[in-house]
């Protein structure tokens, strides 16, 4: 009798496990967060807005270069959106800032948002708008791209294997974070 009632006990558990899955969609929303992460979107739609740059392509350059997680890399690029201190140390320049300091303010998402946008936006002016041309440069500097084709650079033309994938990954998570986050993006 105790064995049936754990049995019973279990097979409710498990319906009602597969209801709040199927109907509620946690499963969806824990599976996104996982393999599509969005955090700071507050920080992303300001910087989207001041510097008139999509916010999903925003989130889709954080998500190639760090996945949402605050690291350094082996060249020394740092934060969400690996921003080198001597490019930090350029954009602070060129922006008017007065009190940045490389050690510690790339890992301010606030600041590292705040300066990777301004660096794309930058990228994206010096190509004519060219997303392809802006994002090879962000990954591989701008003398690579005039190199490829600088404003006129498709996919294809990029020299690098690492760039063309950097490139196609950036793009492609632009869509999904459109479909996805279009509302914590403010894209709707």
């Amino acid at each position: 009798m105790r064995r049936r009632r754990v049995l019973a006990g279990g097979a409710v558990a498990a319906v009602v496990g597969v209801l709040a899955v199927t109907q509620f969609g946690i499963f969806d929303d824990t599976v996104k967060e996982i393999t599509l992460p969005l955090r700071h979107e507050d920080i992303i739609r300001q910087q989207a807005a001041d510097k008139d740059v999509d916010a999903a392509l925003i989130a889709g350059v954080i998500y190639a270069e760090s996945r949402f997680v605050d690291q350094t890399s082996e060249a020394g690029a740092r934060g969400l959106m690996q921003i080198t201190p001597g490019t930090a140390n350029e954009i602070e320049e060129r922006s008017g800032g007065t009190t940045f300091d490389p050690a510690t303010d790339l890992s301010d998402p606030q600041i590292n948002i705040q300066y990777g946008t301004y660096h794309l936006r930058e990228l994206l002016d010096l190509y004519g708008g060219n997303e392809v041309a802006a994002l090879a440069a962000y990954n591989a500097g701008p003398g690579k791209v005039d190199e490829w084709g600088g404003a006129d650079i498709e996919v294809e033309h990029i020299g690098y294997a690492e760039t063309r994938e950097y490139v196609d990954t950036v793009l492609t998570k632009r869509e999904e974070y459109r479909h996805n986050y279009a509302r914590e993006l403010g894209l709707d």
